[in-house]
């Protein structure tokens, strides 16, 4: 099992450390669909008891990232074309709605830093930073809405898609793509159009859901 484990044996948090680092091999696509979660194993990688590792996987059943099947234990979940297409519609409402309440608050400081992480984004050729660098630059262009829970609901969601996202876009050859539209965006941004900048990513998300459904109905 490919995690990067640590002595937690005296650690007062060892089901956060075994959540931090299942999530990242989940989302990194390290841990396949379907890839059995085996408590004995992960506690010994970690040198823990079975308790955290425990907490640890029904954390991330609350996540919607591990299902738990009796007699079968738990395993990575795997994500049907209907639970995506449904995920993908949410974020597309959602997403355009916190940046368009963004957009009028943006500092200067922020749209640096947005545009520093669309550099970032453009010229990664690594497709294992795709998915990361891709959130840090949502993130930088919505974190001054304000809105702290509707924040924490777009990462859940993309902590469940993350890994088809990368995936997507290696096999469409999407990045030239992701790339114009995050341009736009973000020119909309720097020149205070909030309702451009809605509807941009608005359509950024629905055709990147239309892109995945078909790599997905294509398996």
């Amino acid at each position: 099992m490919k995690l990067n484990a640590v002595d937690i044996s005296k650690s007062a948090s060892a089901a956060s450390i075994v959540f931090d680092a299942l999530r990242t091999a989940i989302i990194d696509g390290e841990l396949e669909d379907g890839a059995p979660l085996r408590q004995d194993e992960i506690a010994k990688l970690f040198h823990t008891s079975r308790i955290p590792v425990r907490e640890a996987i029904t954390m991330l059943e609350q996540q919607g990232l591990v299902v738990t099947r009796r007699y079968k234990g738990a395993t990575v979940a795997g994500l049907s074309p209907d639970e995506a297409s449904e995920i993908f519609d949410f974020r597309a409402l959602l997403e355009g709605s916190v940046i368009e309440a963004a957009v009028p608050k943006m500092s200067r400081e922020t749209l640096q830093s947005a545009r520093a992480c669309f550099e970032a984004f453009s010229q990664s050729s690594d497709p294992m930073s795709w998915g990361a660098l891709n959130r840090k630059f949502h993130y930088e262009l919505y974190k001054d809405s304000g809105l702290s829970y509707h924040l924490q609901i777009i990462n859940n969601a993309l902590d469940r898609i993350d890994r088809y996202l990368r995936a997507q876009i290696l096999m469409s050859n999407g990045m030239e793509r992701a790339n114009a539209e995050h341009l736009a965006i973000l020119a909309a941004c720097e020149s205070g159009r909030a309702k451009d900048a809605a509807e941009l990513t608005r359509r950024h998300i629905l055709g990147a859901k239309t892109t995945l459904l078909d790599a997905l109905n294509a398996k």
